[in-house]
């Protein structure tokens, strides 16, 4: 009987393993409902609806608040918690090092392709008049601003992007400027997108972190 005995533990393991992979993502959020994937079955809750033990608390565009055993977590889309309702694992980015100890990398601002350099001493994500025309940002509609250059004072809007993105690490509603002239040549990743991730450095290779 030592092998029933050994096979019955192993199920139950094999059981506790399978509970521990469940989880909960968002797939759609709509104002007042969310649809939810919960442990692979898939279901639109409206908010204070529940589903396997999950409860959409409130939901918009932007995110869903979910109760789960007396806790609230909020997640955006694709945003994942695990069946022990920890943060999902962090993603991450590595950078290496160009011809002059910069770091410039392909990302994203709001979902649109462009080239970046990391610039630890920019205040915000910067960039000029003809890339914000490029992606086209309503910067006019932005905070008017006085920008202190290498080459003097100049004109420009301080605005809020949607969504910068680098590699996997997005962050919503980043602040950046826009400066009436030619100035940057390439779109500087200041600290507005910096200091909402996770930075840190090995071997020259710059990682950036997801915050979660």
């Amino acid at each position: 009987m030592c092998w029933l005995k050994s096979l019955l533990i192993l199920a139950i393991s094999l059981g506790a393993s399978l509970a521990q992979g469940a989880d909960v993502e968002v797939k759609g959020l709509f104002k007042g409902s969310a649809i939810l994937v919960v442990d692979g079955k898939q279901k639109l809750l409206k908010a204070g609806q529940s589903f396997a033990g999950v409860t959409l608390v409130s939901s918009n565009s932007k995110a869903a608040v979910v109760e789960i055993d007396g806790e609230r977590h909020k997640l955006g889309m694709s945003r994942k918690i695990s069946s022990t309702y920890k943060a999902a694992e962090k993603v991450e980015v590595r950078l290496a090092q160009v011809r002059g100890g910069h770091y410039i990398t392909k990302g994203r601002i709001n979902n649109r392709a462009v080239t970046m350099m990391v610039d630890t001493g920019a205040t915000s994500v910067a960039m000029s008049l003809p890339q914000a025309k490029a992606l086209g940002l309503d910067y006019r509609n932005g905070t008017p601003i006085r920008i202190n250059t290498a080459n003097g004072v100049s004109q420009g809007y301080k605005i809020n992007l949607r969504s910068v993105q680098v590699g996997a690490v997005r962050v919503d509603n980043v602040e950046a400027v826009v400066n009436m002239s030619d100035f940057p040549d390439i779109i500087l990743l200041g600290n507005s997108y910096l200091s909402r991730v996770s930075m840190s450095k090995q071997n020259g290779v710059l990682i950036l972190q997801s915050k979660l």
